[in-house]
């Protein structure tokens, strides 16, 4: 049944937790909720005087009349919205976080197992690897998915499977009345195992607002690899808070490609990958194009915690008209982690003259034998370009385009999956027309 939120959205998930049937203190899983909720409780939502959460307030999301566990008409949901042209993959929709068995096409792909979460708490991975890397951080939105997360999907991928072809996961929002969903989803990729997931974050027309307390735990184990996208192409009507907590072991390589367009009205993702353990390499790519008064929030988190690692991350922000993007991105050298080589860079183009950059790159090295580098530009258009594509016949709409590309290109060059990128790039076109 849905629950309408009666005062604020922290009172009434204090009441749903305390009503809940499904919690029995004689299991693991419920002591892991119970304890989590204790510190959401205790701590409530971060507001701007917390350092990690100075750019980014949630007051007027969490201060809203919502419905929670809203019930949906699914045949109503038009998936389509994030077809990506050309794209040859399986697909797993969920709405609202739903896995909806309907709208999903995974064919006989065997070694790929997919479960919505709430039927795979039996499986040794979740009961090994749940909670285990995310509840860890400081992040107290994750504490409030363990302890109320009504939905999601379990991906594991068997030892030494190549899955065929990409994995599309499309999360649909969808409701006529505002609503507050959390959906939490755990992947693990087996040793020698090797995956590619896309994530779309789409809006059904029409649907009211909504705000999501998102959290995925993947865990990329030895000599596994994985390419993930997180192509977020929502309504403004819709508001994310994702956080996405990556494990790594030997010899693993593990790239996310973060894509944020013009729509969703306020976004704010933690990206944490932890390199634990020997020959480890990730790969981190950011593009951010906002427009209106969208704001949009990545912080980074590459943690070097053992030796002989690589990292590398690049991010772009290009904000328009009163837009506001915000990049924090650390990495941490451990002692122990000798022979680093970690690379950072956010460079920043602003289009529209009140439109906001907060950077905040930051790189703590406790070790001495390391090759460690970041850094971060701030600019506006190149106004001697312009002229010079003006003066060869390009009009300047047109020429806005191609500099934002080549801006872009960076970027966007890196994507593995070239239907992905020419998808991306399409829409950087689209976004600032």
């Amino acid at each position: 049944m849905s629950t309408l939120v009666a005062e604020s959205l922290y009172q009434q998930l204090v009441s749903t937790f305390e009503e809940s049937e499904t919690f029995q203190t004689s299991s693991k899983l419920s002591t892991i909720r119970h304890e989590a909720f204790e510190r959401f409780q205790k701590e409530g939502f971060p507001t701007v005087k917390n350092e990690e959460w100075k750019y980014t307030n949630l007051h007027s999301l969490v201060n809203k009349p919502y419905v929670l566990n809203i019930q949906t008409d699914v045949d109503k949901v038009d998936a389509s919205l994030a077809d990506i042209p050309n794209l040859d993959a399986h697909r797993i929709v969920l709405v609202n976080g739903q896995f909806v068995l309907a709208f999903s096409s995974l064919d006989d792909e065997v070694g790929l197992t997919v479960k919505p979460i709430d039927e795979a708490y039996e499986e040794p991975n979740l009961q090994a690897h749940y909670a285990q890397y995310a509840d860890k951080t400081d992040n107290v939105l994750v504490q409030l998915n363990t302890a109320l997360q009504t939905s999601g999907v379990y991906i594991s991928v068997a030892a030494g499977k190549v899955v065929s072809k990409p994995v599309h996961i499309v999360h649909v929002a969808a409701g006529d009345s505002p609503f507050f969903a959390q959906t939490r989803n755990l992947i693990v990729v087996e040793p020698n195992a090797e995956i590619e997931i896309i994530e779309s974050f789409v809006t059904q027309k029409e649907s009211a607002d909504n705000l999501h307390n998102k959290v995925t735990e993947i865990v990329v184990r030895e000599s596994a690899k994985m390419q993930h996208y997180y192509l977020q192409v929502a309504e403004s009507s819709s508001a994310y808070i994702h956080h996405t907590e990556v494990y790594q072991e030997q010899h693993s390589l593990y790239n996310n490609y973060n894509c944020n367009l013009p729509g969703a009205s306020f976004v704010r993702h933690n990206i944490n990958v932890r390199l634990d353990a020997e020959n480890v390499e990730s790969h981190l790519y950011g593009i951010n194009l906002t427009d209106a008064r969208q704001f949009v929030d990545n912080h980074t988190v590459v943690d070097h915690m053992k030796p002989n690692c690589e990292s590398y991350e690049w991010y772009k922000n290009i904000p328009q008209e009163e837009s506001t993007a915000v990049f924090n991105g650390k990495i941490f050298v451990r002692e122990d982690a000798q022979k680093t080589n970690a690379f950072q860079q956010n460079n920043n183009m602003l289009i529209g003259d009140k439109s906001t950059v907060f950077t905040k790159p930051q790189l703590e090295i406790f070790a001495d034998d390391v090759k460690c580098s970041h850094g971060c530009t701030m600019g506006q258009f190149d106004e001697e370009a312009l002229f010079y594509l003006r003066a060869r016949g390009i009009g300047e709409d047109s020429a806005r385009i191609l500099l934002v590309h080549a801006f872009a290109f960076d970027v966007t060059s890196r994507f593995s999956n070239e239907q992905v990128r020419s998808y991306v790039e399409n829409l950087v076109a689209k976004g600032l027309s």
